[in-house]
């Protein structure tokens, strides 16, 4: 027999929370998704290169994701004590392991847009519906 009271309840429904959270907190910040394309399509780069390649960012903003993205160990940063300093940034074995999550929301972006646009001009495309398995078509 359960003995639940409020407060326990309340406290049950506070720890199941979703798996995803934490990662998805990450990629929606700020400019995070960008930076990591560019880090992903480009391989490792210096600061001013990736500002260059990540148009529109402030260098604090920039600073302020890559330390982020690092805390989390997406991002690693190589320092080389040279004059002047040398950095350079790159994908973690972590931050690698999104490739495939980027690639299908990268598909999904660019038909959405397609959609989109169609939608705009007076278009109307038909969603492309994806093949049953044929473990499910056998079921029917």
């Amino acid at each position: 027999m359960s003995t639940s009271t409020p407060a326990t309840a309340a406290q049950a429904k506070e720890s199941v929370s979703c798996p995803m959270d934490f990662i998805l907190r990450m990629l929606m910040g700020p400019w995070t998704t960008y930076i990591l394309y560019n880090l992903r399509t480009h391989g490792p780069q210096r600061f001013g290169e990736l500002k260059r390649r990540v148009s529109g960012i402030s260098a604090k903003m920039l600073t302020e994701r890559l330390r982020t993205l690092e805390g989390a160990a997406l991002v690693k940063r190589d320092y080389e004590a040279t004059i002047p300093p040398k950095v350079t940034y790159s994908l973690t074995k972590r931050g690698g392991e999104l490739d495939d999550v980027m690639d299908r929301l990268a598909e999904i972006a660019i038909r959405w847009e397609a959609e989109d646009a169609a939608r705009r001009n007076g278009r109307v495309m038909e969603p492309k519906v994806p093949e049953k398995a044929p473990a499910l078509q056998a079921a029917e």
